[in-house]
């Protein structure tokens, strides 16, 4: 055990082996004092294996870097990429910056949530498809009006598209 990998209250089972290597990886990248560099790697592993990132992940991560919990929700709660609610399977991300909303960004969200029955942050009572808040100008502006599911970009949208890419998304 190096210095570097000394972790002052191991959580044990709390977090799986492969999140607890991946976090080893980023504390050996780093000085002690700079610990909280593992958090958004640590946070983006446990979001990869179950989908949304539970209390007690985050709290467990807190532990395994001996940082205060509130430093680890902060991270969770300011970056868009993390969940911290279960969400549906499939999460859509529709892009209203000003040029998809000027290109019809914002009629593609309405048709979306009509089609659906949710609004932005909420997942359908199916568990099928959750509708995510966007802030963050998806760069595809040149292939506008477009949106995300599950991070794989479609862009050119009509209504009509977009009912053949939700139909696809079983």
């Amino acid at each position: 055990m190096s210095e570097a990998h000394h972790h002052p209250h191991d959580t044990g089972e709390a977090l799986s082996a492969h999140v607890r290597e991946e976090i080893d990886r980023w504390l050996a990248k780093f000085p002690p004092d700079r610990r909280r560099s593992a958090v958004i790697a640590a946070l983006h592993a446990v979001m990869h294996e179950k989908g949304h990132l539970p209390t007690e992940s985050m709290d467990a991560v807190a532990g395994y870097l001996g940082i205060p919990p509130i430093q680890v929700y902060e991270a969770a709660t300011f970056y868009s990429m993390f969940e911290t609610r279960p969400t549906g399977r499939h999460h859509i991300s529709v892009c209203t910056n000003i040029s998809c909303m000027l290109c019809g960004g914002e009629s593609i969200l309405e048709h979306i949530q009509r089609r659906l029955g949710i609004k932005v942050g909420e997942s359908t009572p199916d568990g099928r498809f959750y509708l995510k808040q966007e802030e963050e100008c998806l760069a595809a502006c040149n292939g506008a009006p477009m949106m995300m599911v599950n991070h794989v970009y479609f862009e050119n949208l009509t209504p009509e598209r977009v009912d053949r890419i939700l139909d696809d998304h079983k």
